[in-house]
C-alpha cells in the first residue's frame, strides 16, 4: 500500500500528536530531549578532569558542561548554533556526542552545502588539534621507552579527527538527499493523483455532456418524425369533418374525435421534449462543449440513432393504411433496426413524396428544383429534408390553405432550400394545432450541426 504526501500530511497533522515548539511530532521532541540530557551528563562528566587540568572551580566547570551538552535540544531548530557550541568545547575534550549528533543534523538540514563543509571543517581541524596535542603528551610519557615515529602522531590525528567528523557528515548528507528524494516523489505521486482526479472529472463531463446530446437529438428527431405527421392526420380530420356525406353527424363526431387525438399527442409530445431539453437551460450560457468534445465524436456514437427513423416508418405504414401495402412496411422497419447504411434517414430525392402529402391534405404546393442532380453528404441531405418538413408543418398549422413554393438549388459545393407560403385566404381557419416553439430550435439545431460556422 502506498501513501501519498497529502496522506502522509494529513496523518502526521491528524492522527499523529503534534509536538510542542517547534517540533511537528511529540516523539521527535521526545527523542530531542533525552539526547539533550544524555549529552548534558556526558559534558558535565568531561568537565571534572577539565577543572582539574585547568584549574578552575569543578562547580563552574560542570555546569558550563552540562549547559553546553543541553544546548543538543536545540539541534532542530538552529542546527548551526549546535555545531558551534561543539567546536567551542572541543579544546576541553568535551562534547562527543554533542558534535556527532549536531553535524547529522546540520548534515541532514536544507543548509548550505559550503556552510555545512566550512562547519564540518572546523570541527574535524579542532579535533585534529586537540588529538594530536594530546597524543603528543601521552606519548612523551611512557613509561616503557617507546619512542614511536615521527609520522605517528600525525597519522593518528587525521583518523581521528576524521572518525568523528566524517560519518556523521557523510551519514547526514544521505538521510538529507533520501528525504528530499521522498519527498520529491510524493510531490509528483500527488501531481499525477490530481491530474487523474481532473481526467476523471473531465471524462464524467463528457459523458455527461454525451448524455445530454443524444437527448436533445431524440428529442428532435422525435418532432422532426412525429409532429408532422401528426399534423397531416389533424389535417386530414378536419377535412374529413367538412366533407362528410353520409351520417354526417357520426362522420363529424367521429372526425372530430381523430381531431382531438392528434391534438392530444402534440401536446403530449411537446410535454416530453421539454423533459429531454431540461439540460439546456443550465448549459445554455456556457457556450461552448465541455471538455473540448467536437459534434463529430459524439455523432458516431448514438446507440438511439435509429429510434426516430424506426417510428417514422411506423407512422408512415399508419398513415397509408394498410391497402397500400404492410409488407413492404414491416420490411422498412426491419431495414432501419438492421442499421443499413442505404436508410440512413430521408433524403433530397423523397422531397416529391412529402409535398405530395401536403397536396393531399389540400394544401397547394409548388416544388422547383435547380441544378443538376448530385450526391451529397447524409446529414446534409437529411437536414434540408427535415428544414422544409418542418417549413411545411409550420404552413399547416399557422397559414392553412396558402399558396407554398418549395425551391431547392443543388450547387457544387453546397444545397440551398427556401420555402415560402403566401397569406391564408380569408374565411380559411386553421386546424387548431397546438405549438410549442421547438420546431424552430431543432431546425436551428440541425444547420448549426452541418454548418458550425453559420450557427
Amino acid at each position: 500500500m502506498t501513501e501519498t504526501g497529502e496522506s502522509v500530511g494529513a496523518r502526521d497533522q491528524g492522527d499523529a500528536p503534534r509536538g510542542p515548539l517547534w517540533w511537528t511530532r511529540r516523539r521527535s521532541a521526545v527523542l530531542d530531549v533525552v539526547l539533550a540530557l544524555a549529552s548534558g551528563a556526558e559534558c558535565a562528566a568531561q568537565g571534572v578532569p577539565f577543572a582539574r587540568d585547568a584549574g578552575v572551580p569543578v562547580g563552574l566547570s560542570v555546569a558550563l558542561g552540562a549547559l553546553a551538552g543541553l544546548a543538543l535540544v536545540l539541534r532542530r531548530r538552529w542546527p548551526i548554533a549546535v555545531v558551534l557550541v561543539a567546536i567551542a568545547v572541543t579544546p576541553a575534550q568535551m562534547g562527543f556526542l554533542l558534535g556527532t549528533v549536531g553535524l547529522y543534523t546540520l548534515a541532514a538540514s536544507e543548509v548550505p552545502r559550503r556552510i555545512i563543509g566550512l562547519l564540518a571543517g572546523m570541527q574535524g581541524l579542532g579535533t585534529l588539534v586537540v588529538s594530536a596535542m594530546e597524543l603528543q603528551r601521552n606519548v612523551g610519557r611512557d613509561d616503557y621507552g617507546y619512542d614511536p615515529p615521527a609520522w605517528f602522531v600525525p597519522l593518528v590525528s587525521v583518523l581521528m579527527s576524521l572518525g568523528v567528523t566524517a560519518p556523521p557528515v557523510l551519514l547526514g548528507l544521505y538521510a538529507g538527499a533520501r528525504r528530499r528524494l521522498v519527498e520529491s516523489l510524493r510531490e509528483r505521486a500527488d501531481g499525477l493523483e490530481r491530474e487523474l482526479s481532473l481526467l476523471a472529472d473531465r471524462a464524467e463531463e463528457r459523458a455527461e455532456w454525451a448524455r445530454n446530446e443524444e437527448r436533445t437529438r431524440i428529442a428532435r428527431e422525435m418532432h422532426d418524425v412525429v409532429a408532422h405527421r401528426v399534423s397531416l392526420m389533424v389535417v386530414h380530420a378536419a377535412a374529413l369533418q367538412a366533407v362528410a356525406r353520409k351520417d354526417p353527424e357520426k362522420a363529424s363526431r367521429n372526425a372530430a374525435l381523430i381531431g382531438d387525438m392528434g391534438r392530444q399527442a402534440l401536446t403530449e409530445l411537446r410535454t416530453m421534449l421539454g423533459v429531454l431539453r431540461a439540460h439546456e437551460g443550465k448549459s445554455a450560457g456556457s457556450g461552448q462543449v465541455p471538455g473540448g468534445v467536437s459534434a463529430g465524436s459524439v455523432e458516431s456514437e448514438r446507440p438511439l440513432a435509429r429510434v426516430a427513423e424506426v417510428a417514422e416508418v411506423a407512422a408512415a405504414a399508419v398513415v397509408r393504411g394498410p391497402a397500400e401495402g404492410p409488407a413492404e412496411s414491416a420490411e422498412d422497419l426491419a431495414v432501419l433496426a438492421g442499421g443499413s447504411e442505404e436508410s440512413g434517414g430521408p433524403c433530397l430525392r423523397e422531397l416529391d413524396a412529402l409535398v405530395g402529402q401536403s397536396r393531399a391534405a389540400g394544401m397547394p404546393v409548388e416544388l422547383s428544383v435547380e441544378g443538376e442532380v448530385r450526391s451529397y453528404a447524409r446529414r446534409v441531405e437529411q437536414t434540408a429534408y427535415r428544414v422544409v418538413q418542418e417549413a411545411l408543418t409550420n404552413v399547416h398549422k399557422h397559414a392553412a390553405g396558402a399558396r407554398t413554393r418549395v425551391r431547392l438549388a443543388r450547387r457544387a459545393g453546397e444545397v440551398a432550400v427556401l420555402v415560402e407560403n403566401e397569406a391564408p385566404a380569408e374565411g380559411v381557419r386553421g386546424a387548431g394545432l397546438p405549438s410549442g416553439g421547438n420546431g424552430l430550435v431543432g431546425m436551428r439545431e440541425r444547420v448549426s450541426a452541418v454548418i458550425p460556422d453559420r450557427g
